[in-house]
């Protein structure tokens, strides 16, 4: 593994054309490395089979919100009785998480602090 010298930031080799070319991942440096022509660049996803991360699902932005769960909660806009909800840190790590609804009607959004 190497490491830019601009940022300290990871280089990976990715291909320009005819070329491989190594640049860096945070700021953008590259630099043409002399590899032997039969170089070729794999990428590999790996899934965990076990653990807090094979629970883990991910969903297309147009459905992520059908993935949350739902509660009674009265919409503040259309008094519509049933909401979307999800926890967020939005202040210091020693305060609570806010708690954001979105109606399942009109998906006005709003917040409910502890």
């Amino acid at each position: 593994m190497e490491f830019c010298d601009k940022c300290g930031g990871v280089i990976i080799p990715r291909k320009a054309g005819a070329k491989i070319v190594m640049a860096c991942r945070s700021c953008g440096k590259e630099k043409t490395t002399t590899l032997k022509k039969d170089f070729k660049i794999k990428s590999e996803v790996v899934k965990p089979e076990t653990g807090p991360e094979a629970g883990i699902v991910v969903v297309e932005k147009k459905a992520a919100f059908e993935a949350l769960p739902k509660t009674k909660a009265i919409c503040p806009k259309c008094e519509h009785k049933e909401a979307f909800w999800w926890m967020q840190q939005t202040r210091s790590g020693d305060e609570p998480p806010t708690r954001f609804m979105k109606c399942t009607k009109c998906n006005h959004v709003w917040r409910e602090y502890e």
